[in-house]
């Protein structure tokens, strides 16, 4: 193995427990076929294999000797070299350890077991790297999602581009099939679009003039041209890559624990090594040859890799698997937090809600229809830009009225609108414009609209200078996922609290409707985080979900914030320990059971980890354990069933 290629035997910035487990998981490695371990370990088998047929059926001792002394040069010049870069910084890693075994083995006559030593180590290790490449290959799958070039229009021509050279503002072409090449805004054309790279989504979306789009997202079907928006380094995909990254960083309480745990595990089986090699022998008058045997196997068994790789490669196994199912988890303390949660916050607009108002009922007065009412007043808000009007258009488009033209319109400031329709004045508007009009007369009008508003419903009254014509009753649609969402956690022990600044009524009807357990109303940012602060104090571990925007605080004084929908917001990435990439609620139950899924994998690999290792030392020193044994089941064995009950997750989840 190069330099290079054995990331253990040069990993000297690597904690000083052992080398060996200090590679990087996010290290992008080159395919199999062309890594040169390969070729070191079908060298080093043949060597080893002619090696033992000379020695156990030609009977030729030294020529054996000499054939395990080259196995120990192939396969181990990078460990050996290793050894002694760590130790001339005094630090004892697994290189130094298997070398002074190897070489003890040899200078009592086991010239076999320490080459079958220093070969099991070299393939444990390259299997280990190899193994833990699944665990980084969504990483390198978001990498090569953006293009690295992008047709750009400069000069009226279409000209082919580096990503890194499109300016902001420019327009650029992205035909079906192809993938966007950088964020932008549809300027021209409409296409269904394959988010899922991004946020998740199991079917395309459709864009439309003004939509945004993705860097690395596909255009499926139509012709496109996109406005950027970002530049290359500043992208949603990029931000994504690089906070992935810097998650390996945050550490959870685990594994700073095992960290901890290997600093004074290693020195503490070195010094009984020692011990082993020196009491029986030398006091108890016992074979110096078995028992510095016994020292050197003993050796072996105490580098803590599988213990030390066992949670952070399920950490990085269970935040690439979430990364791929859009939601993005900033680090491993995050994953382990999300398992001690006792209750949810959610912010109700946006979270719990769709965070836009729709048309839900509408009510005709007076010999009026239905419809008369709602080409009147899609009439007037076709002239307005409040909110309300957006839900009443889209209403009229979607029953398909036709709104008139309309003369002398005039918005009256927090009461409605009034306008001349075919030479008739109409209004829309609020309880206040009619009261005003002397036109509210009806009392069972008036306690319908209260008992509408107590439901936490939005009442639009339309009329005449005869009258009122009718109601139009919108609300704020609760998300279709939300109630399964509840109904989840609540199965789960995990209690589910809303707060809002709406009113009373709104906040019980939906609070109703989903079974919340706890709602708050009237409440501005500063009152949600003290609110926080107290569930923090009721339940100890609490998650608040938003929008990652006006809820920022509230989100960074949770012990775990998740934002909805970041994909379209940089504000919601930057601020949430968790976010969920798309406007899926369905993705906070998959959050819960990826991250009990994960911490059970922790807990089994270290729990085995522990196991084997202390069964081994106590094999060792009663002299149950060969070298061979040593390193090929309490090392490379034990590391790659830490590996791979890591990988599950990812298949699992």
């Amino acid at each position: 193995m190069s330099e290079n290629d054995n990331h253990c035997a040069e990993d000297t910035e690597a904690p000083a427990t052992c080398s060996c487990c200090g590679g990087d998981l996010f290290e992008e490695k080159p395919p199999l076929w062309k890594q040169k371990p390969i070729a070191i370990i079908i060298t080093s088998a043949t060597i080893f294999a002619i090696a033992i047929y000379l020695e156990k059926f030609l009977n030729q001792g030294l020529l054996a000797e000499i054939a395990f002394l080259a196995v120990v040069a192939v396969a181990g010049y990078s460990i050996v070299k290793g050894a002694f870069k760590g130790l001339s910084k005094l630090r004892f890693n697994m290189n130094l350890l298997i070398t002074v075994a190897t070489a003890g083995a040899f200078l009592i006559g086991h010239g076999e077991e320490g080459a079958a030593v220093m070969f099991l180590f070299y393939v444990a290790e390259f299997l280990e790297d190899y193994a833990s490449e699944r665990a980084r290959s969504s990483i390198a799958a978001l990498l090569k999602l953006a293009p690295e070039t992008a047709n750009v229009i400069r000069n009226g021509q279409e000209m082919e581009v580096h990503v890194h050279s499109v300016d902001l503002d420019e327009i650029v072409i992205v035909r079906p099939g192809d993938k966007i090449p950088l964020d932008g805004v549809v300027i021209k054309g409409s296409s269904a679009v394959d988010q899922s790279p991004i946020t998740g989504e199991s079917m395309p979306v459709t864009k439309n003039e003004d939509d945004d789009v993705f860097a690395g997202t596909i255009n499926i079907e139509g012709y496109l041209e996109i406005k950027v928006s970002k530049k290359s380094d500043e992208t949603i995909l990029s931000r994504i890559i690089e906070l992935v990254n810097e998650s390996k960083n945050k550490k959870s309480k685990t594994e700073a624990f095992i960290d901890r745990f290997a600093t004074y595990y290693t020195p503490t089986v070195i010094l009984i090594a020692i011990l082993v090699a020196i009491i029986p022998p030398f006091l108890l008058g016992m074979s110096i040859n078995d028992w510095f045997y016994r020292a050197l196997v003993l050796l072996v068994v105490s580098c803590p890799c599988a213990l030390a790789i066992s949670t952070p490669v399920s950490m990085v196994s269970g935040i690439t698997s979430a990364t791929r199912n859009g939601v993005l988890i900033k680090g491993g303390e995050y994953v382990e937090e999300m398992k001690n949660v006792k209750a949810i916050v959610f912010d109700k607009t946006g979270t719990l809600t769709k965070g836009r108002m729709e048309v839900t009922e509408i009510f005709a007065l007076n010999d009026n229809s239905p419809a008369d009412v709602l080409w009147v007043s899609a009439s007037l808000e076709s002239y307005s830009k409040h909110p309300l009007a957006k839900a009443i258009l889209k209403k009229a488009k979607d029953d398909g009225v036709k709104l008139n033209d309309v003369q002398d319109f005039k918005s009256v400031t927090g009461a409605g609108l009034k306008g001349n329709i075919g030479g008739k004045t109409f209004y829309t508007g609020n309880k206040k414009l009619f009261k005003d009009l002397n036109l509210f007369k009806d009392k069972e009008t008036s306690l319908k609209i209260s008992k509408l508003g107590k439901n936490g419903k939005t009442t639009i009254i339309v009329g005449n200078k005869e009258g009122i014509m009718g109601l139009i009753v919108l609300m704020d649609q609760i998300r279709d996922d939300a109630l399964k969402t509840v109904k989840f956690l609540k199965r789960n022990g995990i209690k589910t609290v809303m707060l809002t600044g709406d009113n009373e009524g709104t906040a019980r009807q939906v609070a109703s409707q989903l079974g919340l357990e706890e709602y708050y109303y009237g409440l501005l940012p500063e009152d949600k985080v003290k609110k926080i602060d107290e569930l923090v104090a009721s339940y100890g571990h609490v998650a608040m979900v938003g929008d990652g925007v006006n809820d920022a605080p509230a989100l960074a004084r949770a012990n775990i914030g998740i934002a909805m929908g970041a994909a379209g917001s940089d504000v919601a990435i930057e601020t949430a320990d968790v976010a969920l990439m798309h406007d899926d609620l369905h993705k906070l139950e998959y959050l819960v059971k990826l991250s009990r899924s994960t911490m059970n994998v922790v807990k089994q690999n270290v729990v085995l980890s522990i196991l084997v290792k202390s069964s081994f030392a106590i094999l060792a020193v009663l002299g149950f354990v060969t070298l061979w044994m040593a390193v090929g089941i309490g090392d490379m064995g034990l590391s790659l069933a830490v590996i791979l009950n890591a990988l599950r997750i990812g298949i699992k989840n």
